[in-house]
């Protein structure tokens, strides 16, 4: 099912968050988008676009090289 990488990328996001020691909010504003978006993309309720993926990337500090890696390694959930 498509709907499963939505989930491992909001798995990652969120561990990359937390691992920062970040909110919703605070990692919403680094990448100029809402915190309601932020949280939808956690629950891996949203199809997020690239220029999206880049931002949120490059707000935790990641590239989308690692970014993708650590999706794949999640690719049994």
């Amino acid at each position: 099912m498509s709907s499963k990488i939505f989930i491992r990328y909001g798995q990652i996001v969120r561990e990359l968050r937390l691992s920062k020691n970040i909110s919703q909010e605070t990692l919403a504003d680094l990448c100029g988008l809402h915190r309601t978006y932020i949280s939808d993309v956690e629950l891996g309720k949203r199809n997020v676009s690239l220029e999206n993926i880049e931002k949120i990337a490059k707000a935790l500090g990641v590239s989308l090289t690692k970014l993708f890696e650590r999706i794949e390694k999640n690719a049994s959930i």
